[in-house]
Protein backbone atom coordinates (compact mmCIF):
# COMPACT_ATOMS: atom_id res chain seq x y z
CA UNK A 1 0.00 0.00 0.00
CA UNK A 2 0.80 3.71 -0.93
CA UNK A 3 0.56 5.50 1.84
CA UNK A 4 1.44 9.47 2.35
CA UNK A 5 0.24 12.00 5.21
CA UNK A 6 0.27 15.95 4.77
CA UNK A 7 -0.66 17.75 7.90
CA UNK A 8 -2.84 20.67 6.26
CA UNK A 9 -4.42 23.87 6.76
CA UNK A 10 -4.42 25.69 10.22
CA UNK A 11 -5.09 23.12 11.95
CA UNK A 12 -2.95 20.94 10.50
CA UNK A 13 -5.40 18.08 9.68
CA UNK A 14 -4.01 15.09 8.33
CA UNK A 15 -4.80 14.42 4.77
CA UNK A 16 -3.94 10.92 3.49
CA UNK A 17 -3.15 9.71 -0.13
CA UNK A 18 -3.40 6.10 -0.35
CA UNK A 19 -2.96 4.24 -3.68
CA UNK A 20 -3.18 0.37 -4.93
CA UNK A 21 1.09 -0.19 -5.85
CA UNK A 22 -0.21 -2.02 -8.66
CA UNK A 23 -2.61 -0.17 -10.74
CA UNK A 24 -1.60 3.35 -9.27
CA UNK A 25 -5.31 4.17 -8.81
CA UNK A 26 -5.77 6.30 -5.39
CA UNK A 27 -7.50 8.18 -2.85
CA UNK A 28 -7.29 11.14 -1.11
CA UNK A 29 -8.77 11.24 2.34
CA UNK A 30 -9.93 14.35 3.82
CA UNK A 31 -8.38 17.44 1.52
CA UNK A 32 -8.56 20.14 4.10
CA UNK A 33 -6.90 23.03 2.93
CA UNK A 34 -3.39 23.30 0.75
CA UNK A 35 -4.61 21.74 -2.75
CA UNK A 36 -1.52 22.73 -4.60
CA UNK A 37 0.29 21.02 -2.25
CA UNK A 38 -1.28 17.85 -2.50
CA UNK A 39 -1.33 17.67 -5.91
CA UNK A 40 2.27 18.18 -6.25
CA UNK A 41 2.61 15.46 -4.20
CA UNK A 42 0.65 13.15 -5.83
CA UNK A 43 2.59 14.50 -8.90
CA UNK A 44 5.99 13.13 -7.62
CA UNK A 45 4.42 9.57 -6.22
CA UNK A 46 4.81 6.41 -8.36
CA UNK A 47 4.02 3.21 -8.02
CA UNK A 48 6.86 0.55 -7.63
CA UNK A 49 6.20 -0.54 -11.22
CA UNK A 50 6.74 3.23 -12.11
CA UNK A 51 2.93 3.98 -12.93
CA UNK A 52 1.69 7.52 -11.82
CA UNK A 53 -1.09 7.68 -9.43
CA UNK A 54 -5.07 8.23 -11.02
CA UNK A 55 -6.93 9.61 -8.32
CA UNK A 56 -10.49 7.74 -8.00
CA UNK A 57 -11.73 9.50 -4.87
CA UNK A 58 -12.23 12.60 -2.57
CA UNK A 59 -13.26 10.01 0.67
CA UNK A 60 -14.44 12.48 3.47
CA UNK A 61 -14.60 11.15 6.99
CA UNK A 62 -16.59 14.29 7.94
CA UNK A 63 -17.58 17.59 6.76
CA UNK A 64 -15.88 19.65 9.02
CA UNK A 65 -13.88 22.91 6.99
CA UNK A 66 -10.53 21.33 7.92
CA UNK A 67 -11.65 18.00 6.24
CA UNK A 68 -13.62 19.50 3.21
CA UNK A 69 -11.76 23.03 2.65
CA UNK A 70 -9.71 21.60 -0.50
CA UNK A 71 -12.48 19.62 -1.71
CA UNK A 72 -13.59 21.97 -4.72
CA UNK A 73 -9.85 23.36 -5.47
CA UNK A 74 -8.67 19.72 -5.39
CA UNK A 75 -10.83 18.08 -7.95
CA UNK A 76 -10.62 21.35 -10.31
CA UNK A 77 -7.31 21.07 -10.41
CA UNK A 78 -6.92 17.11 -10.82
CA UNK A 79 -8.83 17.77 -14.16
CA UNK A 80 -9.62 16.83 -17.29
CA UNK A 81 -6.72 14.45 -16.28
CA UNK A 82 -8.44 12.58 -13.33
CA UNK A 83 -12.01 12.72 -12.44
CA UNK A 84 -11.87 11.82 -8.57
CA UNK A 85 -15.42 11.30 -7.20
CA UNK A 86 -16.27 13.52 -4.02
CA UNK A 87 -17.70 10.89 -1.06
CA UNK A 88 -19.56 11.55 1.85
CA UNK A 89 -21.70 10.09 4.00
CA UNK A 90 -25.77 11.52 3.32
CA UNK A 91 -25.83 12.65 7.23
CA UNK A 92 -23.06 15.42 7.25
CA UNK A 93 -24.54 17.12 3.70
CA UNK A 94 -25.78 20.16 5.43
CA UNK A 95 -22.77 20.52 7.41
CA UNK A 96 -21.02 20.34 3.87
CA UNK A 97 -23.12 23.03 2.19
CA UNK A 98 -22.66 25.36 4.97
CA UNK A 99 -18.73 25.16 4.10
CA UNK A 100 -18.67 29.01 3.35
CA UNK A 101 -20.57 29.84 6.51
CA UNK A 102 -18.50 27.27 8.81
CA UNK A 103 -15.06 29.36 7.14
CA UNK A 104 -16.19 32.99 8.53
CA UNK A 105 -16.59 31.54 11.94
CA UNK A 106 -12.97 30.99 12.33
CA UNK A 107 -11.71 33.91 10.05
CA UNK A 108 -11.15 31.99 7.08
CA UNK A 109 -12.88 32.60 3.39
CA UNK A 110 -13.93 29.19 1.68
CA UNK A 111 -16.06 29.12 -1.42
CA UNK A 112 -19.05 27.28 -2.20
CA UNK A 113 -18.47 23.59 -2.64
CA UNK A 114 -18.90 21.53 -4.98
CA UNK A 115 -21.84 18.92 -5.23
CA UNK A 116 -20.96 15.35 -3.84
CA UNK A 117 -21.11 12.60 -6.29
CA UNK A 118 -21.65 9.54 -4.26
CA UNK A 119 -23.18 9.40 -0.54
CA UNK A 120 -21.28 6.83 1.74
CA UNK A 121 -23.45 4.12 3.42
CA UNK A 122 -22.48 1.75 6.68
CA UNK A 123 -21.44 -1.20 6.15
CA UNK A 124 -20.51 -0.88 2.73
CA UNK A 125 -17.43 -1.85 0.47
CA UNK A 126 -15.64 -0.79 -2.71
CA UNK A 127 -11.70 -1.73 -4.32
CA UNK A 128 -9.45 0.94 -5.34
CA UNK A 129 -6.97 -1.62 -7.10
CA UNK A 130 -6.36 -4.08 -4.31
CA UNK A 131 -7.32 -1.99 -1.68
CA UNK A 132 -10.47 -2.91 -0.33
CA UNK A 133 -11.69 0.06 1.62
CA UNK A 134 -15.03 -0.73 4.24
CA UNK A 135 -17.26 2.44 5.43
CA UNK A 136 -18.00 2.70 9.53
CA UNK A 137 -20.22 4.83 10.75
CA UNK A 138 -19.64 6.77 13.94
CA UNK A 139 -21.66 9.47 14.50
CA UNK A 140 -21.00 12.09 17.36
CA UNK A 141 -18.40 14.38 16.40
CA UNK A 142 -20.82 15.07 13.31
CA UNK A 143 -24.00 13.17 12.47
CA UNK A 144 -22.44 11.45 9.10
CA UNK A 145 -18.67 10.82 10.40
CA UNK A 146 -17.57 7.89 9.31
CA UNK A 147 -14.13 5.61 9.25
CA UNK A 148 -13.03 3.51 6.48
CA UNK A 149 -11.18 0.13 7.53
CA UNK A 150 -8.60 -0.39 4.55
CA UNK A 151 -7.18 -3.76 3.46
CA UNK A 152 -4.57 -4.48 1.16
CA UNK A 153 -4.88 -8.14 -0.19
CA UNK A 154 -1.96 -9.99 -1.97
CA UNK A 155 -2.63 -11.91 -5.23
CA UNK A 156 -3.56 -14.77 -3.20
CA UNK A 157 -6.86 -12.81 -2.14
CA UNK A 158 -5.14 -12.37 2.05
CA UNK A 159 -4.41 -9.21 3.96
CA UNK A 160 -1.22 -7.85 4.02
CA UNK A 161 -1.60 -5.07 5.67
CA UNK A 162 -4.88 -3.07 7.26
CA UNK A 163 -5.63 0.20 8.60
CA UNK A 164 -7.98 2.32 10.37
CA UNK A 165 -8.99 6.15 8.99
CA UNK A 166 -10.47 7.08 12.17
CA UNK A 167 -10.83 10.78 11.11
CA UNK A 168 -11.56 13.34 13.96
CA UNK A 169 -13.96 9.65 16.23
CA UNK A 170 -10.42 8.68 18.09
CA UNK A 171 -7.18 10.41 18.59
CA UNK A 172 -4.35 8.89 20.80
CA UNK A 173 -5.59 9.17 24.32
CA UNK A 174 -8.72 11.52 23.22
CA UNK A 175 -11.96 11.93 21.30
CA UNK A 176 -13.10 14.31 18.75
CA UNK A 177 -15.06 17.21 20.17
CA UNK A 178 -18.47 17.68 20.27
CA UNK A 179 -19.37 21.60 20.79
CA UNK A 180 -19.00 21.54 17.33
CA UNK A 181 -22.05 21.44 14.59
CA UNK A 182 -23.71 17.77 14.92
CA UNK A 183 -21.90 16.64 17.46
CA UNK A 184 -23.37 14.62 20.71
CA UNK A 185 -20.55 13.53 23.46
CA UNK A 186 -22.82 10.30 24.19
CA UNK A 187 -23.42 9.03 20.90
CA UNK A 188 -19.33 9.65 19.86
CA UNK A 189 -18.49 7.41 23.17
CA UNK A 190 -21.82 4.66 21.74
CA UNK A 191 -20.00 5.14 18.14
CA UNK A 192 -16.15 3.96 19.56
CA UNK A 193 -17.21 1.49 21.69
CA UNK A 194 -19.54 -0.55 19.98
CA UNK A 195 -17.90 0.17 16.25
CA UNK A 196 -14.13 0.58 16.80
CA UNK A 197 -13.31 -0.66 20.16
CA UNK A 198 -14.07 -4.59 18.42
CA UNK A 199 -11.50 -4.34 16.35
CA UNK A 200 -8.63 -6.10 16.07
CA UNK A 201 -6.28 -4.45 19.46
CA UNK A 202 -3.35 -4.81 16.93
CA UNK A 203 -5.32 -2.13 13.88
CA UNK A 204 -3.06 1.06 13.29
CA UNK A 205 -5.50 3.86 14.03
CA UNK A 206 -4.62 6.74 11.65
CA UNK A 207 -6.47 9.82 13.28
CA UNK A 208 -7.40 13.25 12.09
CA UNK A 209 -5.02 14.88 13.95
CA UNK A 210 -1.90 14.04 15.62
CA UNK A 211 -0.52 10.88 15.87
CA UNK A 212 -1.16 6.98 14.93
CA UNK A 213 -2.30 4.93 17.74
CA UNK A 214 -3.91 1.31 17.59
CA UNK A 215 -7.06 0.00 19.06
CA UNK A 216 -5.76 -1.84 21.69
CA UNK A 217 -3.83 1.14 23.04
CA UNK A 218 -7.07 3.02 23.41
CA UNK A 219 -9.18 0.26 24.37
CA UNK A 220 -6.73 0.16 27.52
CA UNK A 221 -5.36 3.57 28.28
CA UNK A 222 -8.05 6.34 26.69
CA UNK A 223 -9.07 7.95 29.52
CA UNK A 224 -12.43 8.99 28.23
CA UNK A 225 -13.63 5.24 27.02
CA UNK A 226 -13.44 3.79 30.60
Amino acid sequence: MIEETLPVGPFQQNCRILACPVTGDAVVVDPGADASEIVARLVKIKTPNGKSLNVKMLLHTHAHLDHVGATRALKEMLQPGCQPVIALHEGDQQIYEQLASQSRMFGLNYGEPLPVDRFLKDGESFTVGILEFKVIHTPGHSPGGVCFHVVEKSEAGTSVAELLLSGDTLFQGSIGRTDLMGGNHAQLIGSIKSRLLPLNGGLRVCSGHGPDTTIGEEREENPFLR
